[in-house]
């Protein structure tokens, strides 16, 4: 593989063969990796908003949470700490400004569960002894408010059961008066979609009764989520919807997944193109060998062995673009990952992780295309060119 040619275009076309699949194998393992990455980052800002599991009722909004749930959730010991909710959305009024968004319920045990409360930038978390809201940054924006404004409450509105139809604003919804104690800022989506309330107040808007909720947040042990989901089912029954964090974001890492398949696709594409380079090399080879080849022959190699000979061949020379591309991508990781090359913004950089899966993945795929792209070369040699 190493030697050279007595044509110089053999050499030269060779050369380019393997800067071919070294960059094809770089590109694709570097995009495997950041889409890696951003899984990771993605997850780690997951775990501060979104609880391990979430129960809720399959029908309704409501449930009711008896004994036998509360024994389990205390005794269960792989279960670290756990939240009452209630989700609903709302109506809030600010003077004359007013938004739709959802009132989140919370007990005292929620930041146990999501540490929501280290999203907070103006003022402090909820006031379980009060009829306090932290309201997020995008909705504060559009309703102009502050926070501590003892003249001027957050109306909270929610419209009351029935099938009737009323022209009475007064008599179609029901509203507490709230005083917003915090601002939080933890993403554009929950900026815009949450208000925080004790769960006692929200119950009382809703007319709950004490033991009524509306789900059940969960923190595992690390790796214990998938066991804890299964006796969760065991135990609370087909009534209840229990998902995951990655389920509940399922449409987050569905798209994520699927652009990460589409650009594997693309770059294994690119490297099908590059290892085009790598039959034309190995096929201006077998012709500048051909007296060569017949020697051979006529020492006894079969048609079969000298195939073989070209078949390793660009195997060598796939295998040496594989090693050379993943190890310049390895290193570019480092790099990243230690002095923040690329920048997503002015404070985060862009997120790649090395994977051993992301290497294997990308180790077949090159094998796999180097090893059909020689084939097909030495599928050139037939009986009749070495007679």
């Amino acid at each position: 593989m190493l030697s050279k040619s007595s044509n110089n275009a053999i050499n030269i076309l060779t050369v380019i063969a393997t800067i071919g699949v070294v960059i094809g194998s770089l590109a694709l393992f570097l995009v495997l990796s950041v889409f890696s990455g951003l899984k990771s980052f993605s997850a780690t800002f997951l775990n501060s908003t979104d609880p391990a599991i979430k129960v809720n009722v399959k029908k309704g909004k409501s449930f009711h949470l008896d004994a036998s749930h509360i024994s389990f959730l205390e005794q269960e010991s792989d279960i670290i700490s756990y939240s009452k909710i209630i989700e609903e959305r709302a109506f809030f009024k600010n003077k004359q400004k007013e938004q739709i968004a959802h009132l989140k319920g919370i007990d005292t045990n929620f930041t146990k569960v999501v540490p929501m409360d280290s999203t907070v930038f103006a003022g402090r978390w909820v006031d379980f002894q009060s009829n306090s809201a932290v309201v997020g940054n995008g909705i504060a924006t559009k309703l102009s408010l502050g926070i501590l404004n003892y003249g001027e409450p957050l109306k909270i509105f929610v419209p009351k059961p029935g099938t009737k139809y009323t022209t009475d604003p007064s008599k179609a919804f029901r509203f507490i008066n709230t005083q917003t104690v915090g601002l939080f800022s933890a993403s554009e989506e929950l900026d815009h979609k949450f208000v925080f309330v004790p769960l006692e107040l929200a119950q009382r808007l809703l007319q709950y009764e004490s033991n009524q909720i509306g789900a059940i947040e969960i923190k595992t042990k690390p790796a214990k989520t998938a066991s804890v989901i299964k006796k969760l089912k065991q135990h609370w029954g087909e009534d209840f919807k229990i998902a995951s964090r990655e389920e509940q974001n399922s449409v987050f890492y569905k798209i994520l997944n699927t652009e990460k398949l589409v650009a594997y696709l693309i770059f294994t594409l690119v490297l099908i193109i590059a290892l085009f380079n790598v039959i034309g090399s190995i096929i201006m080879i077998i012709l500048d060998k051909k007296k060569n080849l017949k020697t051979l022959s006529h020492l006894g190699a079969d048609l079969k062995e000298i195939k073989n000979i070209f078949l390793v061949q660009g195997l060598l020379l796939s295998t040496f673009g594989l090693v050379l591309g993943t190890s310049l991508g390895t290193f570019f990781i480092f790099l990243q990952n230690k002095f923040d090359l690329f920048m997503i913004t002015q404070s985060i950089a862009y997120p790649i992780e090395f994977q051993l899966k992301n290497l294997a993945i990308v180790a077949i795929t090159i094998l796999v295309l180097g090893g059909t792209a020689s084939k097909i070369a030495s599928g050139r040699i037939t009986a009749k060119f070495i007679a």
